[in-house]
């Protein structure tokens, strides 16, 4: 009876292992499905749009941009938790989604054991701007302004929890300072409280901010990560102006279901890998101040681990609450 066990299991693991084989090769056999947390128009949309269009091509099958907004990016990321593991149902995410969004609110899934990290896409900076009243012209400047006005300065952000908000918060926490917060329904909108001066400060996408500061109607005092934007190279990090230790970055990356084969992720991490390497598409990752980096699989599952727990910490030392 222990022999006849044996010969069948052998059989069922020989079976599976090759309709695993079989669906990475026949991988996509109908459209593939792109969720997306966030509204058209943004950089999500707009990155999501570039590998769709590169792997339309590739998979000889429509690789399709779905979204699903609301609840700060849940919906989407909740659809592609309960779907069928067979990689047609993938979702692009921004960092709150998987690393801030845990922190903020309950949610039905754990984004650490319930999402098969499949590729990671961009790494994109911030830039942390002024309105051309504020008499500032540095970040160090901003600092020392900041500290003999406790509380006076405000800042606007996409929203409590937003990796904009986050950015002040950091700003804060590294400094000593205390300013104002104040929540807008999106980055687009505190940008343009911004421009009107109807804020002081406020931290935004390349593209958003680039435009706006060129035109003199905001200032800009430094880059949120620890390397320069190509997209504007003169302009300093943070951190060689007045903020030492500053590094934040928004990123963007692919997921799928947890149960998804290895084999089948492998294969996308793959095609999406290769979209990524080509110079066209790294040029015009440039112009929006973003740049791709490739990571294994393994690196990127410790990077998502660390950067969860780093917005913890950073989270429960401002207190800061979803609302």
């Amino acid at each position: 009876m222990n022999r006849i066990s044996a010969i069948v299991s052998a059989v069922l693991v020989a079976l599976l292992a090759h309709g695993s084989a079989a669906l990475g090769q026949g991988y996509p056999s109908k459209p593939v499905r792109f969720l997306s947390g966030q509204p058209p128009g943004g950089a999500t949309d707009y990155f999501a749009r570039m590998v769709a269009q590169k792997l339309t091509e590739t998979w000889k099958q429509p690789v399709i941009i779905e979204h699903r907004p609301g609840a700060s990016g849940s919906i989407a990321v909740e659809l592609t938790v309960k779907s069928p593991p067979d990689g047609h149902t993938l979702v692009f995410v921004t960092a709150g989604q998987i690393v801030i969004n845990p922190h903020l609110m309950k949610l039905t899934y754990d984004p650490l054991v319930d999402l098969a990290p499949v590729a990671f896409l961009v790494h994109t900076c911030m830039l942390l701007v002024t309105h051309p009243a504020v008499p500032v012209k540095s970040a160090k400047e901003l600092v020392a302004l900041a500290k003999a006005q406790p509380g006076k300065l405000n800042f606007g952000s996409g929203g409590n929890g937003a990796t904009t908000h986050l950015a002040a918060e950091l700003f804060m926490s590294l400094t000593g300072t205390r300013m104002t917060h104040i929540p807008f329904k999106g980055a687009g909108p505190s940008m343009l409280a911004l421009v009107t001066g109807d804020i002081d400060l406020t931290f935004g996408s390349v593209p958003a901010t680039l435009t706006q500061a060129k035109a003199g109607r905001a200032r800009a005092l430094g880059v949120s990560t620890t390397k320069r934007t190509q997209a504007w190279p003169d302009l300093p990090t943070l951190a060689e102006s007045g903020v030492p230790g500053f590094d934040m970055s928004s990123w963007y990356a692919f997921y799928g279901p947890s149960t998804l084969p290895k084999d089948l992720v492998a294969r996308i991490h793959t095609d999406i890998g290769r979209v990524a390497a080509q110079r066209e598409f790294q040029e015009r990752l440039a112009s929006e101040g973003a740049e791709h980096e490739a990571m294994t699989l393994e690196r990127f599952a410790q990077f998502m681990r660390t950067e969860s727990a780093r917005w913890a910490k950073v989270i429960r030392e401002r207190n800061i609450r979803a609302q």
